[in-house]
């Protein structure tokens, strides 16, 4: 297994707690893992994006210049990553915030209303683990388990108060995938 990854959005969508999430549980499984954050000057609403690549094997490079699986929240990051996929790549999409209609046709897509759904579970905030559920129901790079275990230590006290919600917002994301038609 070797996968390179691009997570992209806004600024404040939690673009890039996403990508670490999934290094950082790709790590407590022993697995190889880059993780490169990216992101304007604007604290939120500016442009962020992170690149990791998770492997069983060592890394040569951490540059994801064609990735494998794309995790895109909004629609510019879709119309600036779609046609940098590989062929044959995994496409997750915020289908709220979709305008834009995928113009290639060798890419697996699956589109997720994710602020949609995160606004009626009640916290906006939970639309990354909704997408990040989408991701593991289509791709099981880690462990659902260790995720949950990892995502409540990167939470921590200080937000004990979501840790039941980004789970179940994780668990709805898997099962909105699993659903999804292709």
């Amino acid at each position: 297994m070797h996968e390179e990854l691009i997570f992209a959005g806004f600024g404040g969508q939690g673009v890039l707690f996403a990508g670490q999430l999934l290094a950082y549980t790709a790590l407590a499984e022993g697995k190889h893992v880059t993780w490169i954050p990216s992101y304007g000057p604007e604290m939120r609403g500016g442009t962020a994006n992170c690149t990791v690549v998770v492997s069983r094997d060592p890394i040569g490079s951490p540059v994801c210049q064609n990735p494998s699986i794309a995790v895109v929240f909004n629609n510019p990051s879709f119309e600036k990553y779609e046609p940098l996929m590989m062929p044959g790549g995994l496409l997750i999409t915020n289908d709220s915030l979709m305008v834009t209609q995928p113009e290639r046709d060798d890419l697996e897509i699956v589109p997720v209303p994710a602020t949609e759904l995160a606004t009626q579970m009640g916290e906006v905030r939970i639309a990354n683990m909704i997408l990040f559920g989408a991701l593991l129901a289509r791709r099981p790079l880690v462990s659902v388990d260790t995720v949950q275990r990892v995502l409540i230590d990167k939470l921590g006290n200080r937000k004990a108060h979501l840790h039941e919600a980004n789970i179940t917002a994780l668990k709805r994301g898997m099962e909105l995938a699993q659903h999804a038609e292709v």
